[in-house]
């Protein structure tokens, strides 16, 4: 099963709202927010953890990938475990990012003009970042005109030496 993740870029937002917007209008409350501090923009969502604190304090366990509306009782628990303040309350329930299992690609996805916010399944993120780090360690895969079997490291001492048996 490969995971997807909703990855978020504050480097990248502008701080618009039109995620928040769009979220908001199909499901009546908007499940992300984004945060303005010292001129910078952080969008704010569910990261789905594996190990979910919101979830392990459920007393009701209305908590899987969503909450269930009609087992939660707005003790407000959730909201006060999540690392990350992606949990919010209105109307006396719990509110959270289930990431639109319902759309190709979630809302807030599809609002952001600026792309700070996509949908990247971590499993093919993955790969591409060790074939990136591959290809730096390899040199793009191209060998140098001077092959080397081992890394020649040399001193102040030993160039001196090799400088004075060049001009002899």
């Amino acid at each position: 099963m490969t995971l997807k993740k909703i990855l978020i870029q504050p480097d990248v937002c502008d701080g618009c709202g039109d995620c928040e917007e769009a979220c908001s209008k199909i499901y009546g409350i908007s499940r992300i927010s984004v945060r303005e501090i010292d001129e910078s923009h952080y969008p704010i969502v569910c990261q789905q953890c594996e190990d979910a604190p919101c979830k392990m304090i459920c007393p009701t366990e209305a908590i899987e990938e969503e909450i269930t509306s009609e087992k939660c009782i707005g003790c407000g628990l959730c909201m006060m475990v999540c690392p990350f303040g992606a949990i919010s309350m209105h109307d006396r329930k719990a509110h959270k990012c289930h990431q639109c299992p319902d759309f190709d690609t979630p809302v807030c996805v599809k609002a952001c003009s600026k792309r700070a916010i996509a949908k990247v399944d971590t499993d093919k993120m993955k790969v591409e970042k060790q074939n990136m780090h591959i290809k730096k360690l390899s040199g793009l895969g191209k060998k140098s005109k001077k092959s080397f079997d081992r890394v020649n490291v040399l001193t102040a001492h030993t160039r001196g030496r090799k400088v004075l048996q060049k001009e002899v």
